[in-house]
């Protein structure tokens, strides 16, 4: 019998006003079919709660863009849900901050690309950089907790110390210093994207030391890119272990970037989540020891990090079942010693923006 999953990532939306280069929506998404209706969401949350649920993540794409938020707010948090809301802050108004903040919202985390103007500008594709600022005082002004969360890459590694300052200066509660993770358009975007070694660990150094310094008024969390560890993280906790993951079109899967496997996934509500979660064969593909190969059968770390991330596995070799090449014992290793290797060299760089079919501005 599977363990229950505690947090539901409710994928409201793959619509978003930016174009980040990294973005976690998957390349063929204009692909996918129609959003789930209010209605539909609303018989999710209620199904999740009664498998075990006790965290929402609401995320998208960019969940502002859904008009019927405040009232799955709402239904969430009459089923004793913890809500968090995780947006880009675009669009939003103070008026409708304060109405989801009446509905329930527990906790609001903002993604910001950079703190200066220029660079933001040209991660996100578009001019959003004094938005997010009134968004963050919104946020602190109602009294949510605030997350505040920088996806990292070459672009915006140098800007740590900075950013750990401008968390503190806006009261973040919470920074995630999140170094991108190499799927969907961030692997297109990799030799962009993908930074050298030095600067990584000058970068972890610092936000090591605030952590340190800053424990009990904000906690940092700096999380390091795959490819430059020797051991790859425990991916969402293990295949379909903790974690419950709701595309746009009800699509359930065990992470967001598990429909790019070559599995049949089903479909909420057309299935009940405890049907999927306990029954379907896409959410058993992975889960226990079962399906590992070697060197990850026999490996001492596979309670651990159990394989790895199915998702990167398939992106870099072709077999979903693969040690993830982000190990060190991956027969597969030298395709991320490659990719490091080349993020060492000095090269204009551009970026496949979100929903473009070709190069954007320079980074």
């Amino acid at each position: 019998m599977p363990d229950l999953p505690y947090t539901l990532i409710a994928e409201l939306t793959y619509r978003c006003p930016l174009r980040c280069p990294y973005c976690s929506n998957p390349t063929d998404a204009r692909d996918h079919g129609p959003e789930l209706s209010t209605s539909e969401w609303q018989t999710i949350l209620t199904q999740a709660r009664e498998l075990g649920v006790l965290q929402l993540h609401l995320t998208g794409g960019e969940p502002l863009a859904r008009k019927d938020l405040e009232a799955l707010v709402r239904h969430a948090r009459s089923l004793d849900l913890y809500v968090n809301l995780v947006t880009s802050g675009v669009p939003l108004s103070k008026e409708r901050l304060a109405e989801l903040a009446r509905a329930g919202l527990d906790n609001v985390q903002v993604s910001i690309q950079s703190i200066d103007r220029a660079r933001s500008r040209a991660i996100a594709g578009v001019d959003v950089f004094d938005d997010k600022r009134q968004v963050l005082e919104w946020v602190k002004a109602l009294g949510l907790p605030l997350t505040l969360n920088v996806v990292l890459h070459r672009d915006n590694l140098d800007e740590v110390e900075a950013l750990i300052a401008y968390a503190e200066q806006v009261g973040a509660d919470r920074l995630e210093l999140a170094n991108t993770q190499y799927l969907g358009w961030a692997l297109v975007n990799r030799e962009a994207l993908l930074p050298a070694r030095a600067p990584l660990i000058a970068a972890h150094t610092l936000a090591s030391k605030a952590a340190q310094w800053l424990a009990g008024r904000m906690e940092v969390l700096f999380v390091m890119p795959d490819y430059h560890t020797r051991h790859p993280r425990a991916c969402m906790d293990g295949w379909a272990r903790r974690f419950l993951h709701i595309a746009p079109d009800g699509t359930a899967l065990p992470c967001h970037a598990a429909r790019s496997l070559p599995l049949t996934f089903l479909r909420a509500p057309e299935h009940s989540l405890a049907e999927i979660w306990h029954r379907s064969p896409a959410f058993e593909a992975f889960r226990g020891q079962a399906w590992m190969k070697p060197p990850c059968r026999d490996c001492e770390r596979r309670e651990q990090d159990f394989g790895g991330c199915r998702c990167q596995a398939f992106a870099l070799t072709g077999d979903p079942a693969a040690t993830d090449p982000a190990c060190s014992l991956s027969p597969h290793r030298k395709r991320v010693t490659d990719a490091r290797a080349q993020a060492g060299e000095q090269r204009p760089r551009r970026y496949l923006y979100r929903g473009t079919r070709g190069p954007g501005a320079p980074g």
